[in-house]
C-alpha cells in the first residue's frame, strides 16, 4: 500500500474489469484470457477479496422486470440534528435503492425503484414527508437510460 491506497498491477486491473462485467466467469476462463493458470487466477482474486478491493459479488436486476420501472431521484434537505435518523429510517426502506451524504445543496441523495406513480405518492407522502427534520425534498424521474453503470468503478 502507497499513501493508504493498495497498488493492484495490470493483471489484477484486467480480472477485476472482467468480473466486473461478468461476476460468473471462470477461473479458467479467466486464465486463458490472461495467459494464466487457473490457480494463479484464483490465488489474485483471493487476495483482491481479502484486501478489499472486491466487496461482494451481485447481480444486476433489469427493474423493468420486476414490476419497478418507475426511477426516481430525490434531493432531501435535512436538518443537521435529524440527520443520521433520517438517513437510517430511508435505507431501511426497500424501495431505496441507494442513499448518500452529499456536499452542496442537498443534504441527502437517494434513489428509489418504483411500481408507478401511485406508489410513488405513497413513498414520498408516508416515508419522506412525514419524517421529522426534513425541510425541502426534490424529486427527479428518470424518463430514458442512456447509460447506467452498476457495481461501481472501471478501472
Amino acid at each position: 500500500m502507497k499513501g493508504g491506497r493498495l497498488i493492484i498491477d495490470k493483471i489484477d486491473n484486467n480480472i477485476l474489469n472482467e468480473l466486473e462485467e461478468n461476476g460468473r466467469i471462470s477461473y479458467a476462463e479467466l486464465g486463458r484470457k490472461f495467459n494464466l493458470t487457473r490457480a494463479s487466477i484464483r490465488e489474485r482474486i483471493v487476495k483482491l477479496e481479502k484486501k478489499g478491493v472486491i466487496e461482494k459479488y451481485t447481480v444486476v436486476i433489469n427493474p423493468e422486470k420486476v414490476n419497478k420501472g418507475l426511477s426516481a431521484f430525490f434531493e432531501i434537505d435535512v436538518e443537521p440534528h435529524h440527520l443520521d435518523k433520517v438517513a437510517s429510517k430511508l435505507a431501511e426502506e426497500d424501495r431505496v435503492y441507494s442513499l448518500y451524504l452529499m456536499t452542496g445543496v442537498s443534504t441527502l441523495h437517494m434513489h428509489s425503484l418504483l411500481k408507478d406513480n401511485d406508489e410513488l405518492e405513497e413513498f414520498m407522502i408516508n416515508k419522506i414527508y412525514s419524517q421529522k427534520g426534513i425541510t425541502r425534498v426534490r424529486s427527479n424521474i428518470i424518463l430514458k437510460r442512456y447509460k447506467s453503470r452498476e457495481g461501481g468503478l472501471r478501472l
